[in-house]
């Protein structure tokens, strides 16, 4: 997994916020004049972006790909856009609820299969470190690193969600026929609206 610097995360936060204020303000706007703005990030790598409101913390759009053929400035921007007007669980967002909230980018690492008995499973997922996607059929769900690190979750408590993300009955991650990846994120935030990007060490 490529590691990037906080100024190359500053970077992409930006570009982030930029993309959806851009978008909310004008309806020509054109995707890219961000990509532009970060054309150096050419890496084809998975990337989520989250929003939350502010102080709250209450999520308010989280979009984004677990792979891309595309390079890391447009992925980035698509997914930007997505979480702020097509994540299906909320209504478009608006530019003042947008200035009372927060950007997150994750940046992921290459999905990891994870084969094994129950107890094989359990021991592969360390919390706080991998986030998890199941696959079953038509059914799918993923969770990211940070979500079982702030609930406090155990691992199994971790898959469980994870089955429950995808449409599918809780325990279901110990059936064989199941395919169970984990990954790694590389996580840089807003620490309030606008305010100043970090990076989250979990």
């Amino acid at each position: 997994m490529h590691i990037y610097t906080l100024q190359e995360g500053r970077k992409l936060v930006n570009a982030a916020r930029a993309a959806i204020e851009l978008s909310i303000k004008s309806p020509r706007f054109k995707p890219d004049i961000v990509e532009g703005s970060i054309s150096e990030f050419d890496e084809k790598t998975g990337v989520f972006v989250t929003i939350e409101h502010y102080p709250t913390k209450a999520l308010r759009g989280c979009v984004g790909f677990i792979k891309s053929k595309e390079p890391l400035k447009k992925t980035l921007v698509q997914a930007s856009l997505a979480a702020a007007f097509e994540d299906p669980r909320f209504v478009r967002i608006s530019g003042p609820e947008l200035d009372e909230s927060t950007i997150e980018v994750s940046i992921l690492s290459k999905p990891e299969i994870v084969d094994g008995e129950e107890k094989e499973r359990l021991k592969a997922i360390i919390v706080g470190r991998d986030g998890t996607l199941i696959e079953y059929g038509g059914y799918s769900g993923l969770l990211l690193p940070i979500v079982a690190a702030e609930q406090k979750w155990d691992s199994a408590r971790l898959l469980d969600e994870t089955c429950t993300k995808a449409g599918l009955p809780k325990e279901y991650w110990k059936q064989k026929n199941v395919r169970l990846y984990k990954f790694q994120t590389q996580i840089f935030r807003e620490d309030a609206p606008n305010g100043k990007i970090i990076e989250i060490k979990l």
